[in-house]
This record gives C-alpha cells, structure tokens and sequence, in this order.
C-alpha cells in the first residue's frame, strides 16, 4: 500500500469567491474588497501557475474545467467531496454547505476512465446530509495508508459516526480527537482536519497547540511515533498560514515532493524546513486570493488519485 501518489486531480474555477455558505464555521476566511470576476480571475491565474509548478516536477494533474452552472464557488476544493482508492473504490462525501453539493459531478469519473484508471467501487455516504450527518473526504479525514489508520478532527463537518462507518468500510483504525482554534477569545472547532496537519511517509507536519484535550494530544502523538513518523511541531499562527495545508506528492523518476502554498512555506521556521528537506524538496506556489477567499490552501485543490491504471 502506498501512502502517496503522482497523480492528481484538480477543479479549475469559474465561480469563484468567498462562499458565504462555507464562511459560518470556516475561520480561515477574509472578506476582499473586489469584485467577483476579479476575484475569480485571480484565482484562475493563481491556479494555472499552481498546475505549472506541478507539472514541472513530474507530477500528473488531472484538470478539470468547472461549469458556470450551476454555482459551485469552492468547486476548486474537490477532495472534500471525493476520494480514489487503490483498490478501485471511489468515495462520495456528505457536505456541510448545501452549494457545495452541487459540486458532485459523475462526468469526472467517465474522465478518470478515458484517463486509463479502473473503477470498481462506488461508496456514497451522502444520504447522511439528510440526517444533518457530514464528513469532507480528506479535507476530515487524514489517512495513514500503510498503517491502516484515519486520523480525524471533529466539527460541524466531521461527524464521529461516519467516521466510524468509513473506518469500518476501509478496514481501518480511527484515531478521533477535537482540533480548535482561537477566534474572538473563544476555542472553536477548526473545520478540516487537514489544515492543522499533514501526514508524509516519514513525517507528520500537526499543529498540537490546537489539540486542547491532553489525553487527546497525546495519542495522537503516541500513534504517529508507533509508526515511526518524525513530528514537525507548527504552531497556530503558522497555521492561519495554511503551513498544516500541505501533500506530499511523487514527481518524476519517483521524487518525492512536499506541496505547498508560498504563503505556508514563508511562514516556517529555517529549521522546521530543514527538517522537511530531510525527506523531500518543497514545492511552492502564490496561492494568496484562494487561500483568504477560499479558507483553503494547496492541499485542499488536490484530490488524489489512487485508482489502478491496468
């Protein structure tokens, strides 16, 4: 079982903007002052110039134009309504924000096929969103695929008992905890998962500080060192830098790559990315009017592609 791989899958926008459905319980987001089409223009460009740093290191992306209709503003994060699974199994996710919904388009998978991937699977939990239940693909849920685990923050977006159910259904191990962060002197829940921590073969990048519960905190420490992960420690302001946001990705002749936003990589310390440089180069790219419209970063446009090519 291989914990990343070379191939991925990203939405290019049409409609892009601060989505005000997302914007209630996704703190990461700032208002701009622009207009939309300038907003989405800027992030097309930020976007294109994102594809062309990947594609330069050898790492196949997939993309994929969006439609105008129907309004879709944060189709650009498509790994938290899909996953692709080695084993041929494609996921479909239940979704907190009604509009993002809209963003499950069968096509994609007619396109992943003309692309030579097998598809023997389909898992669709999304019959949850009429019970209120939610859980966003790898936005909530981190997996350790060599080890069989699923690391996974709770919120309004991930909820235990689909956690469980998708554990069950991947033959897996949960490892549950609450991540928060500090908004207007109050702890809230941070919404992914997968901006407060990234998980490499070798490494985990985690912010701890947002793990309040100590019992919490330290199992999830206990699990990463168990399986043998060097921890980088980052901190909540390096978080609201999107410095959790991050993929590591197989490039050309099988590199190994960190994938980033530039903003994320500015934010680390000489030493924590020495430490990451132990084990990979880094990637990274503007990602500035995605990243305070959006409330999401690099790792959040990359759906990863596991599927077999036969």
């Amino acid at each position: 079982m291989e914990q990343i791989t070379n191939t991925i899958l990203m939405i290019r926008p049409v409609q892009f903007r601060m989505n005000e459905q997302t914007a209630v319980n996704n703190y990461f987001m700032e208002d701009i002052d622009l207009k939309n089409s300038t907003i989405n223009l800027k992030a097309q460009e930020e976007f294109d110039t994102f594809v062309d740093v990947l594609r330069a290191k050898g790492i196949e992306v997939i993309v994929i134009e969006d439609t105008p209709e129907p309004d879709t503003p944060d189709s650009i994060f498509p790994n938290n309504w899909i996953s692709f699974h080695s084993n041929g199994t494609v996921v479909i996710y239940p979704m907190f924000a009604e509009n993002r919904r809209k963003e499950r388009r069968e096509d994609i998978l007619d396109i992943l096929e003309a692309n030579g991937f097998l598809i023997e699977n389909i898992i669709d939990y999304t019959s949850a969103e009429k019970e209120g239940l939610f859980l966003e693909g790898t936005g909530s849920i981190l997996m350790d695929r060599v080890n069989q685990k699923a690391y996974c923050a709770l919120s309004d977006r991930a909820h235990e008992e689909l956690v469980i159910e998708f554990c069950e259904d991947f033959e897996c191990t949960p490892v549950i905890f609450t991540a928060n962060q500090s908004v207007n002197g109050e702890r809230l829940p941070i919404y992914h998962t997968n901006v407060m921590m990234c998980l490499g073969e070798s490494y985990a990048v985690i912010c701890l500080e947002s793990i309040d519960d100590k019992k919490e905190r330290k199992n999830v420490v206990d699990h990463l060192k168990q399986d043998g992960k060097e921890i980088i420690n980052i901190t909540e302001e390096q978080m609201h830098h999107f410095a959790g946001n991050m993929l590591q990705v197989a490039g050309a002749s099988d590199q190994r790559y960190l994938v980033m936003s530039s903003a994320a990589y500015n934010s680390l310390r000489p030493d924590q990315i020495s430490i990451l440089e132990k084990y990979n180069p880094i990637v990274h790219s503007t990602l500035d009017t995605i990243e305070t419209c959006g409330g999401g970063s690099a790792r959040c446009m990359m759906a990863e592609v596991f599927l077999p090519r036969p």
